[in-house]
């Protein structure tokens, strides 16, 4: 249900203005013209326009009569909109009254009035059955707004992307045919209109702004902002002859709030599904959900995926989060479309297929390395797991997270790892997490060795691991430690002289081994 009030608010003042309205705001279902000699009388609910009523009588006629039938709202123009008497028979009568601004046209304010009922009515279908509220009327409503201004309109968003476009774009220019074909604002047409001023007078929040034809052919052009509570939404462009009378510019303006309802819908309903796809994913990823069910909803396909866990700067911060929607954004247009993905925990997470097509892993990995925040900093790593069928990515995502932990602790180099890659650390690690657990490094002569190397800063604990991983090539754990190979002998006597050893022993070669592995991959 729409009230009359709704429909006053939505059409904006220029248009409408509401001289009185009953309470609560009656509901309305249709928009008639009483024509005189009409014999068909207003409906419940009907929004009548008082065509070519020409006095005071008919006026108040007219009111009576609607309001015997339930109607919602009679719309004058002036002067007999603004006559007391008309107002005082509306008031008696316990029916809306609504002065049309003068200059507009009838056909005009029927159109506009039923794109906004047929919006609403929309809006309730597609909830219901789970579409998209907005997309089903815009390009109505684009129809609608050039009838206004009588001139074909197209309906942008912030980036100059297309959203929807009215009809008569046959009789603009190659400019705006470009735009329509290419669903957003050319290059070099943008630059032109940028190095007009064109974009800073949208930011600062003109009403209007026209310019000037070019030399080109390009014709003139009559914009308006799309805000809603302050915040740019987009922008209206028209393709006009030469400048536009002000109470038509300014009846153009006036669809604006229109539009920015219709655009804040269509960024709810997106970001409700949005959500929900997120939402599944991250069952997916537990193992909550049936794979049919993320083939059916998440448009996956039916073969080996990986999970990609990605860590940015901020974590679980309001910046972290826009740090990863905007890595999202990088790595869609990196590999050409936007890949599954879902936060969670202050990471990221993505489900790439295991091939070399588009979106799969080697595409998404060379998109990652051309991130700035991956070459030039250390904020931002990225890890995969194994690929597998879509009822085991727990086990990817498992997989993914342990060896971003590597990365994290500085174990493996680069920013970017794939579990496949690196299994030698990754059995070290696990080794080595064991051994911590089973407390090893609590045995034998390696506390007397630490507590060495803290009282006398020596480095006894890291000349035995080079030691023991190069057996019988000094210069090998030599090159490792970046000393000469008499230092790494030096040492190793010093270390026997303060623990009795016997390294030609292989257990206790490997003994020390395994202790010093919990030590440093632990």
């Amino acid at each position: 249900m729409v009230s009359v009030r709704s429909v006053v608010d939505r059409v904006g003042p220029t248009l409408l203005h509401a001289l009185y309205l009953p309470e609560p705001s009656p509901a309305v279902a249709d928009v008639v013209i009483a024509e005189p000699g009409s014999p068909a009388p207003p409906s419940a609910g009907d929004l009548v326009l008082a065509v070519a009523v020409a006095d005071v009588a008919g006026a108040t006629e007219l009111i009576r009569a609607s309001a015997a039938n339930e109607a919602a709202a009679v719309l004058f123009k002036p002067p007999l909109a603004a006559k007391p008497s008309v107002r005082r028979a509306a008031q008696r009568a316990g029916i809306g009254l609504i002065r049309v601004h003068a200059a507009t046209s009838w056909a005009q304010l029927v159109w506009l009035l039923r794109t906004v009922l047929d919006a609403i009515a929309d809006e309730s279908d597609t909830l219901e059955n789970g579409g998209d509220p907005a997309a089903s009327d815009l390009f109505r409503l684009a129809d609608a707004v050039a009838s206004v201004v009588d001139a074909p309109v197209t309906i942008e968003d912030t980036n100059s992307r297309v959203l929807a476009y009215s009809a008569r774009q046959d009789i603009t220019d190659p400019a705006r045919v470009a735009t329509i074909m290419g669903r957003r604002i050319p290059d070099d047409v943008l630059a032109r209109f940028r190095s007009r001023g064109v974009f800073r007078e949208l930011s600062r929040g003109r009403q209007t702004i026209f310019v000037p034809g070019q030399q080109d052919g390009t014709l003139p052009r009559l914009i308006v902002p799309i805000r809603m509570g302050g915040e740019l939404l987009g922008s209206m462009w028209a393709v006009v002859p030469g400048p536009v009378p002000d109470e038509r510019a300014a009846a153009f303006a006036d669809t604006a709030p229109v539009v920015a309802l219709h655009l804040l819908r269509r960024r709810a309903h997106a970001d409700v599904q949005r959500r929900a796809s997120a939402e599944l994913l991250r069952a997916l990823l537990r193992g909550d959900v049936s794979p049919r069910k993320a083939v059916a909803e998440l448009d996956l396909t039916d073969e080996p995926h990986h999970v990609v866990a990605i860590e940015t700067p901020g974590g679980e911060t309001i910046d972290g989060e826009g740090l990863r929607l905007a890595l999202l954004e990088r790595i869609s247009q990196g590999i050409g479309r936007r890949p599954v993905a879902a936060e969670d925990g202050g990471l990221l997470y993505a489900v790439v297929p295991d091939n070399n097509g588009p979106g799969g892993w080697p595409q998404m990995r060379a998109a990652l390395g051309e991130v700035p925040a991956v070459r030039n900093t250390g904020g931002l790593r990225a890890a995969a797991g194994g690929a597998y069928d879509l009822a085991e990515l727990p086990r990817s995502r498992a997989e993914a997270e342990e060896t971003l932990g590597l990365l994290r602790a500085g174990l493996l180099p680069g920013r970017v790892a794939s579990f496949d890659e690196v299994w030698t650390a990754l059995a070290l690690h696990r080794v080595a997490t064991a051994a911590s657990l089973a407390r090893v490094t609590e045995l034998g002569p390696l506390a007397t060795i630490r507590a060495s190397d803290a009282a006398n800063a020596t480095d006894y604990i890291a000349t035995l691991y080079e030691w023991l991983r190069h057996p019988g090539d000094p210069r090998a754990a030599a090159q490792a430690l970046r000393i000469h190979p008499n230092t790494l002998r030096y040492r190793v006597r010093k270390l026997l002289d303060l623990v009795p050893l016997d390294l030609d022993d292989p257990d206790t070669r490997l003994a020390l081994l395994t202790q010093l592995v919990a030590l440093r991959w632990s």
